[in-house]
Formats: C-alpha cells, sequence, structure tokens
C-alpha cells in the first residue's frame, strides 16, 4: 500500500489530502472519503487505508484546509460551508479531481463515502457528479434538508444510520425518502438500531454529547453493506 499526504488547493484555498493506495499498479476503483466536522483527522486517514487493503486508490480530501480544535470552530467551519453551497460543491469537486488524476484510479469506477458532515457532502456529490457509480453516508447530518431538489441523482445512493441519531430523526428520514423518490433515485437507508451518531467513530464517546456514541457492530454491518454495494456498482478490484 503506497501512501501519503498530497497538497492541492481550491479558490487560493491551501488543502492537504491523505492517499492510500492498494492498486498494485492494476487499475482499481477510485474512492473520495470525505471527512467528519473536525476536518481530515485520522478517522478517515483510516478509513482510506481500510479501502486500499481492499484494492481501492482512496483519497480522503479536505474541505477545510484545516483541522478543527474544539466543537465551537466545527459548528463555524460547518455553517461556513452550508451558507455557501457552491464552495462546498468546488471543493469536493477539487478532491474528486485530485482522485482521478492518480495513475491507478480506472475512470469508470468511482465512488465517493462519507462520514457525519462529510456524509451530507457526497449526498450533494451525488447530484453534482453523474460519473460517480455510487455514494454512501455514514451517519450523515440531515437535519436541514429542503423540501424540494429536482436536479437529477445517476449514482446509486446509500445512508448508514442509527436509529438513535439526533441529526437523523424520523421525520429527516421521511423527507430523505421523499427527495430520492422525487427524481427516482437507486437508494438505500439502512437503520441501524442500538446505534446513534458517528457510530464508526472509537474516539467520539470522549466528547459527552448526547447521541453521539461509537457503536462497533453497527460500523462492521454498514461497512459490509458499502462493500456489497461497491462490488454491485463496480466489480471487485
Amino acid at each position: 500500500m503506497d501512501t501519503r499526504d498530497i497538497a492541492y488547493d481550491c479558490d487560493g484555498v491551501a488543502l492537504t489530502g491523505y492517499l492510500a493506495d492498494g492498486s498494485g499498479g492494476k487499475p482499481a476503483p477510485g474512492i473520495v472519503v470525505c471527512h467528519q466536522g473536525m476536518g481530515l483527522t485520522e478517522h478517515a486517514r483510516e478509513r482510506a487505508r481500510m479501502l486500499a487493503e481492499l484494492g481501492h486508490v482512496a483519497f480522503a480530501l479536505d474541505m477545510y484546509g484545516q483541522v478543527a480544535t474544539s466543537l465551537e470552530q466545527v459548528r463555524s467551519l460547518i455553517g461556513a460551508m452550508l451558507a455557501d453551497p457552491a464552495v462546498l460543491r468546488r471543493r469536493a469537486a477539487a478532491g474528486l479531481d485530485v482522485l482521478k488524476a492518480q495513475p491507478g484510479v480506472a475512470p469508470d469506477r468511482l465512488a465517493a463515502i462519507g462520514y457525519c458532515f462529510g456524509g451530507r457532502v457526497v449526498l450533494e456529490m451525488a447530484r453534482c457528479h453523474p460519473e460517480l457509480a455510487c455514494v454512501v453516508a455514514f451517519h450523515p447530518g440531515m437535519d436541514h434538508l429542503p423540501e424540494h431538489d429536482a436536479r437529477p441523482i445517476r449514482p446509486r445512493v446509500m445512508v448508514c444510520a442509527g436509529v438513535h441519531d439526533p441529526l437523523i430523526p424520523p421525520a429527516a428520514r421521511e423527507r430523505f425518502i421523499a427527495l430520492m423518490n422525487e427524481v427516482q433515485a437507486d437508494w438505500q437507508l439502512l437503520t441501524y438500531g442500538n446505534a446513534g451518531h458517528s457510530f464508526t467513530d472509537r474516539t467520539v464517546d470522549a466528547l459527552g454529547m448526547a447521541g453521539f456514541f461509537h457503536h462497533a457492530p453497527t460500523d462492521r454491518r454498514s461497512w459490509a453493506a458499502m462493500r456489497d454495494l461497491f462490488d454491485e456498482t463496480m466489480g471487485r478490484p
């Protein structure tokens, strides 16, 4: 496995992503990994390496150009992104472009996965990047979904959500379903019992936030579901 940081920029903002290449020199699926609200931390880097271990080329993009050091900063960074969706889309596209430029990536076998804030990002990418075979959003923020969004969705969409996630209440799940059906998307919403927000993150319990906790069984099951979708849409590496 080849791993390294890659510096790039978007609109003059210096960004640094993390590449994990498990292709072994053969054309392989390329996967964008979009980080949680704190920024590009070890969580996203680890997920990129896990994908590389499966034979993929994974690029953990950088949406901020920095890593937050407090929850207040997280809220500020996410708020700025959500207040200017055009910037969010350009940052995501810049990371996807870095992935596409890697020599081991098969250009017709692309996907994106995201966690928390990153899950919200990849759901937006599904509407902007028809070249993606699929997107998978793990515990995404879905508390501010629009009433309608007529933009088409070509990639297959999977959302993995904990039933106790305060950012994905029942009304948000129903709104998501309505939005997907509105454009006849090929979608899945997998809801897991006993899980809350950030169920993939072993460090989240230390934050002491209600509804935010690691849940190992859901982490394993949702990863397996992602792998099945990858096999279905892109084939095995």
